[in-house]
């Protein structure tokens, strides 16, 4: 009797700043590959997660625009005005206190912007890739960002999502197993597998034993941990001790007869991707602009109005990120931006950047512990280890891998697309649910 054949699946990375989908193509290395997505002259093989809607026509005509990916960032730059640009809100799935947020009058929950976000990647993958599989490897993080985050609540929004999405078999995987399982495609012998994923909102560390023999690699998972801090948390630590004092973060404000400081949640709010995309709401313009007539430094609370008004998260997105890109390679950067009456220049240092993430540093490298100790290995028994996702380039970051593992261990390879490959990867074995996570009983 021959073997079924295994069913297609599609593998997806949805990240808080990249998405990646994957299919199992067999004559590419590693055994898989991303969606294509034509954009002019240019292929894409990772799609930002942003999402860009503006309103068009009047009227009854009247209707509300949407994009996604590059394609949203590009008419938010070419067209900022009436624009609500969204990055970062993959952060919000976890949130039990996130209900929806209002766009131009029409109110979305997470799972709608979700799904309006894969209808516009589905809109723009390529047509030479044909119908895309309706069973969906999804990977998830071992750890969701914000506070007090609800595994199961992100879960039910996922499930609504991609069932509007039109999958009609859903999987969950927890993202440093997926890209473990992409890893051990290149392994020769027996390993144990230390996997750190640094996403855009979480860290994810997973400790997996690899057997390989004549049927193929064989794992068993030991352990896993995770903490809500990654790239974007870095991010924050640069607008908060570069940008936000130029906004006013230091500034007082006269209520009756006191001098009192202005409250630090505004610049919090404002230091976060996420939470800076739902900040542009007439009651927080009237709150700022209180705020301004009343302090010491009207001018500066009036730049944070303007940052907020204008929809400037994007742009300022790019400077911060390039900036603190360049610190993996040099020991000093600029990061410059200009815009109406906001002037920043800036020199960063390694030292200071280091300095201001000491404290995130502490929590990754606790993780790593808590994953490594949960495993019941000793350090010097892990064979390989396999950093993914854009922080593992921080210098720091990976000196924390260095001092407990030695640097002849770590590896690195495909950063962004290392998880996708390994969730469509799992989606075509015999055993999937071996691999799966689950939080909530799956609907009938």
């Amino acid at each position: 009797m021959s073997k079924p054949m295994p069913v297609r699946a599609l593998g997806l990375d949805f990240g808080t700043t990249n998405t990646v989908a994957a299919l199992v193509d067999p004559t590419t290395p590693g055994g898989a590959r991303s969606l294509r997505f034509p954009d002019g002259d240019t292929v894409h093989s990772v799609f930002r997660s942003a999402l860009d809607f503006w309103p068009e026509g009047r009227g009854r005509d009247r209707r509300i625009a949407v994009e996604a990916g590059p394609w949203a960032i590009r008419h938010f730059v070419e067209s900022p005005e009436g624009s609500r640009f969204l990055q970062s809100f993959k952060t919000f799935a976890a949130s039990p206190s996130f209900r929806s947020t209002n766009v131009h009058g029409k109110s979305f929950r997470f799972e709608d912007l979700l799904a309006t976000f894969l209808a516009k990647v589905a809109d723009h993958v390529d047509p030479a890739e044909g119908p895309l599989p309706r069973r969906l490897i999804a990977g998830r993080p071992v750890a969701y960002a914000g506070a007090a985050p609800d595994p199961a609540v992100a879960e039910t929004r996922y499930d609504a999502a991609f069932a509007a999405a039109g999958f009609d078999e859903i999987h969950y995987v927890h993202e440093p197993v997926a890209a473990a399982f992409w890893f051990a495609q290149g392994l020769t012998r027996d390993a144990t597998v230390l996997v750190a994923d640094f996403g855009g909102g979480t860290s994810d560390f997973s400790v997996v034993h690899f057997d390989v023999g004549p049927q193929g690699v064989r794992a068993r998972p030991l352990s896993q941990a995770g903490v809500g801090i990654a790239g974007d948390g870095f991010d924050y630590r640069i607008i908060d001790k570069v940008v936000s004092p130029k906004l006013g973060k230091h500034a007082r404000y006269r209520s009756w007869d006191k001098w009192l400081d202005v409250p630090a949640h505004w610049f919090t709010n404002f230091a976060r991707w996420n939470q800076l995309a739902v900040m542009k709401t007439p009651e927080t313009i009237r709150e700022l602009e209180k705020l301004a007539a009343a302090a010491d430094d009207p001018g500066a609370l009036e730049k944070l109005i303007e940052m907020i008004e204008d929809d400037l998260g994007w742009p300022l997105y790019k400077a911060v990120s390039e900036a603190k890109a360049a610190l993996s390679t040099v020991e000093e950067a600029k990061l410059a931006f200009h815009h109406g009456s906001i002037h920043i220049d800036a020199t960063l240092r390694r030292t200071d950047f280091e300095s201001w993430i000491s404290d995130d540093l502490i929590r990754i490298d606790e993780a790593v512990e808590t994953a490594i100790a949960a495993s019941g290995v000793a350090p010097g028994e892990i064979d390989k280890v396999f950093l993914t996702g854009g922080t593992s380039f921080v210098p720091a970051v990976r000196r924390l891998f260095v001092r407990r593992i030695g640097e002849a261990r770590i590896e690195t390879g495909e950063q962004l697309l290392s998880i996708a490959y390994g969730l469509a990867l799992i989606g075509m074995e015999e055993d999937v649910e071996r691999w799966t996570v689950r939080e909530t009983p799956r609907a009938a």
